[in-house]
C-alpha cells in the first residue's frame, strides 16, 4: 500500500519499507539493463578506453559540500570501480586524465589539494592484490619533485604485472606532448649527427609517434568525458585522430556502471571509417 500524507498525496519517500522496495526494484531494473547492454556490445569491446574525469568542482559546489576540493575527493574513491568495469569488459589499455598542464596554474589552494589526492589514489592503485600495471605519463617536470618521485615509484611498484594496463595522465597536456615529441626526436637525431636538412627528408608521422607519452601503446579506440562538457580539452590530441567520442551528462563522482556499458554500446554499434 502506497502511504498518502493528511491531505491525500502519495508520500513515495515516507515509509522506510517503500524506500527499501524501491531501492530493491531499481537494482533490479538496472541489473537487467546493464546485462543487456553488455550483451549489445559483446564482441566489439575497444581495446584502449580514454577518460576524461571531468565534473568534481561542480558535482561538490551542486551537493553543498563547502570544500569544492572534496570533489576531487570523493571522485578519486571511484577509479577503483571503473578500472574494474574495464577489466571486466576485456579492455586492456585505460588511460585516465588526472591533472592537465592547465590545472597546475589554478589556485594554489586547489593545486596543493589535487597534488594531495592524485599521489594517494595512486599508491592505492599499486597496492599489492590490483592486477593492473601503471603507467604515468605526462610532463612530471611541472610537478614538485617528490610528487613526481612518488608516482613514478608507484608506477614501478606494479611491475612485472600481466594485467590491464594504466595509463595515469599527470600534468598532461596533448599541445606539450607533441612538443616533446619533436623535441627528444630532434635530439635523438643531432645525437647521432643528423642534419636537420636529413630529417626533414625522411620525417614522417611514425617518427614522432615514437617520442610520444604513449610510445608503443595502441591509440585509444573510445574517449570518454564526464561533465556535459563536450571538448577534448587537449586530452590525447595526437593519438585520438581515429577515436570514437561519448560525452556524458553525468559529472565523474556520479558516473555510473550503467553509463560505462552505454559508452561501450555505443561504440560497439558505430560504424568506423577512422577519418574517411
Amino acid at each position: 500500500m502506497i502511504p498518502v500524507s493528511p491531505h491525500g498525496v502519495p508520500c513515495w519517500d515516507v515509509s522506510p519499507s517503500w524506500r527499501s522496495f524501491r531501492k530493491k526494484a531499481s537494482r533490479v531494473v538496472y541489473g537487467l539493463y546493464d546485462r543487456r547492454l553488455i550483451q549489445q556490445a559483446a564482441g566489439r569491446q575497444p581495446r584502449h578506453v580514454g577518460v576524461v574525469l571531468d565534473g568534481n568542482r561542480r558535482w561538490a559546489r551542486e551537493a553543498g559540500f563547502t570544500d569544492v576540493n572534496d570533489g576531487h575527493r570523493v571522485g578519486a574513491t571511484r577509479i577503483a570501480e571503473l578500472l574494474g568495469w574495464c577489466r571486466d569488459a576485456e579492455v586492456e589499455l585505460v588511460t585516465l586524465w588526472l591533472l592537465s598542464t592547465d590545472n597546475v596554474n589554478r589556485s594554489p589552494q586547489e593545486v596543493a589539494a589535487l597534488l594531495e589526492v592524485i599521489p594517494a589514489v595512486v599508491d592505492e592503485l599499486a597496492e599489492d592484490g590490483n592486477p593492473w600495471r601503471l603507467r604515468i605519463i605526462g610532463a612530471l617536470d611541472v610537478l614538485p619533485a617528490d610528487v613526481a618521485d612518488r608516482l613514478a615509484a608507484a608506477a614501478r611498484r606494479t611491475e612485472g604485472r600481466t594485467g590491464m594496463e594504466v595509463n595515469i595522465a599527470v600534468g598532461y597536456g596533448g599541445r606539450r606532448e607533441i612538443a616533446d615529441a619533436v623535441r627528444k626526436l630532434l635530439l635523438r637525431h643531432a645525437e647521432n649527427g643528423t642534419t636537420i636538412e636529413e630529417l626533414a627528408e625522411v620525417l614522417d608521422v611514425d617518427h614522432i609517434a615514437e617520442h610520444l607519452y604513449t610510445s608503443g601503446q595502441p591509440d585509444p579506440d573510445l574517449v570518454i568525458r564526464t561533465s556535459g562538457e563536450q571538448r577534448l580539452s587537449g586530452f590525447l590530441l595526437w593519438q585520438s585522430a581515429h577515436s570514437e567520442f561519448w560525452f556524458c551528462e553525468a559529472y565523474w563522482p556520479d558516473f555510473r556502471r550503467t553509463d560505462f556499458l552505454r559508452a561501450l554500446r555505443d561504440y560497439a554499434i558505430r560504424h568506423r571509417r577512422f577519418g574517411s
